[in-house]
């Protein structure tokens, strides 16, 4: 029996956890995503103790590194507050698009609420529950970003609607949902592709459909067409 081939190496993905969580949540991505031949990085940060500008700044030094030891792509996918770190990394003008990746870089958001989370809103009623919000989020997931994705990399949004989720024990959610973030959350205009898969928000790294949408994104700048039901 002959040895089973490895995918060719396409490039590097950063990953960029939500709140609360460490990256660990990702491994059945990272396997999913090496068997497509990526290489997927993990950028690592504490949601509840460091500020937004401190991630965003740190996340660009990330991306610098990886580009700087490869030929290959590097490309962003941020789940949940992860997306609004990439936003607010290329903001900042600490990470120009073109210098570490040039055309070939894409971006994908994972239920990422970019226009705020009503969840959030509920959430900093409150002393108490506001605290969960921590430093690096609590301005964006209550206000949101601004409206446009302006910049250079393709950006994918990937939403769920799997409905069940910690979400709604503290907010009315317009449907449709995550159980965390709605669909409407996620929108931002300039967006290259979007698209809503029937996936709870914590579930989303562990589906083999998101990475089947994640993986055809950085291929081709889009997603796969929808399949008839």
């Amino acid at each position: 029996m002959s040895a089973r081939r490895s995918p060719p190496a396409k490039g590097t993905i950063l990953y960029v956890h939500g709140l609360w969580m460490t990256g660990a949540e990702s491994f059945v991505l990272r396997r999913r995503m090496a068997a497509r031949g990526w290489r997927l990085r993990v950028f690592r940060y504490s949601s509840l103790a460091e500020s937004m500008d401190r991630v965003a700044s740190r996340c660009a030094r990330m991306a610098k590194e990886l580009a700087a030891g490869t030929s290959q792509p590097v490309h962003l996918v941020g789940h949940s507050l992860g997306g609004l770190v990439i936003y607010r990394m290329f903001e900042t003008g600490l990470l120009e698009p073109q210098a570490f990746c040039g055309d070939f870089c894409r971006v994908v958001f994972i239920g990422t609420p970019a226009r705020g989370s009503a969840a959030a809103r509920a959430l900093a009623k409150h002393g108490l529950t506001r605290r969960l919000l921590g430093h690096a989020g609590e301005r964006d997931l209550i206000r949101g970003l601004p409206s446009e994705w302006r910049f250079p990399p393709q950006l994918g949004i990937i939403a769920g609607s799997g409905g069940h989720g910690l979400g709604m024990l503290v907010a009315r959610l317009p449907r449709p949902h995550d159980g965390t973030v709605s669909v409407a959350e996620t929108h931002l205009e300039g967006a290259a592709d979007r698209c809503v898969l029937p996936v709870d928000h914590v579930a989303m790294c562990l589906s083999a459909d998101v990475a089947e949408h994640v993986a055809f994104f950085l291929d081709n700048g889009r997603f796969p067409p929808s399949r008839p039901d």
